[in-house]
Formats: C-alpha cells, sequence, structure tokens
C-alpha cells in the first residue's frame, strides 16, 4: 500500500456508530471528525472484542480518562466489531461496564483499511494509537503486533510532550526542560 496516513497526514473523514453508555435508549451514537474538530485527539485501535490483552489495554485507558481531558484530549477507541458486539463486551465484563469514552464500530473497516491497521490474514485492526493534534493532523502514531499490550502512560508522555511544541530529548517527561535549539 502506497498510500497511507503517518505522521503529518491529515486524519481521514470518519461517521461512525458508537457505544457511549450502558443505560437503555442511550447506548449509540455516531461519532466522527465533528467530534474532535478544533481539539487534540487520541484514538487506539484494539483487534477484536471478547479477547484476553483488549480490555487490560481498554481499562487502562479508562483509568487514565482523566489524564487525558486534563490534557484537553478527546479519548476515542475502535475496532472492527459492531457496535452490538461492543455493548454486549461492555455488558458483560466488570472492567468495561463504566467507560468513559466512546467505543467506536469500524464494522465496514473502511476507516481501519484507509488506515492501513488491518491485519494481512484475519483482516482485523493491529493496536494502533493515534495522536491527532487540534487541527486534525497525525502527530504521532505506534502499531503494535496482535499479541502485544501498549503502554498507555507513553501515550500521554509523547502527548505531553506534542503539546508543549518544544524539542523534548529522550524519556523526557511532563515538568523537565525542553531544550533550546543552538544557532551557529
Amino acid at each position: 500500500m502506497s498510500n497511507f496516513v503517518t505522521v503529518g497526514s491529515k486524519f481521514p473523514e470518519f461517521n461512525k456508530k458508537a457505544v457511549v453508555a450502558i443505560e437503555k435508549g442511550k447506548e449509540f451514537k455516531n461519532i466522527s471528525n465533528e467530534d474532535i474538530k478544533g481539539k487534540w485527539a487520541v484514538l487506539f485501535w484494539w483487534p477484536k472484542d471478547f479477547t484476553f490483552v483488549c480490555p487490560t489495554e481498554i481499562a487502562e485507558f479508562n483509568k487514565n480518562f482523566s489524564n487525558f481531558a486534563d490534557r484537553d484530549t478527546v479519548l476515542l477507541g475502535a475496532s472492527t466489531d459492531s457496535e452490538y458486539v461492543h455493548h454486549a463486551w461492555r455488558m458483560n465484563h466488570d472492567d468495561l461496564r463504566d467507560l468513559k469514552f466512546p467505543m467506536i464500530a469500524d464494522t465496514s473497516k473502511s476507516l481501519a483499511e484507509e488506515l492501513g491497521i488491518l491485519s494481512a490474514d484475519e483482516k482485523v485492526a493491529y493496536r494502533a494509537t493515534y495522536i491527532i493534534d487540534n487541527e486534525g493532523t497525525v502527530r504521532w502514531l505506534c502499531i503494535n503486533d496482535l499479541n502485544v499490550g501498549r503502554n498507555v502512560d507513553e501515550v500521554i508522555r509523547v502527548l505531553d510532550a506534542l503539546q508543549t511544541d518544544e524539542l523534548c530529548p529522550c524519556n523526557w517527561t511532563k515538568g523537565e526542560e525542553t531544550l533550546v535549539a543552538a544557532v551557529g
């Protein structure tokens, strides 16, 4: 695939059904670029609902929801499962009932395909994470193999660094000095 979304690319237009609650009558809502317009966003993908590594990541992102909110960043999760599968999983998994962010259903796999994150064999999404700035540009992405969960603290660290709009050295964390480029 020669054309894929990477750092510096505009994040593609999307409009997908999502599970936003478990309360009857309020479960589903469409989520689109309009929901993140003018805001920073973190969109993370997992391969399949009702699996083993995925709920550990989703629960960890949820535990850190206020850390994203404190950074004026919208948190979104997604997979290629349907909104009904997402809803059933939330209802049946203790760690997922109280999610504070939408679970986007890319049932057609069109967004995952456009992003270039579908596995060749099963056509499920890799564990991809995107940080999108307030102008809709991808500023960071990380793609893990299907078997390896990601590090939510690292996502937050990179988000902090990007939001400084300054030069941040290796292992930089919020509150540390940034670098000043020497002009010579």
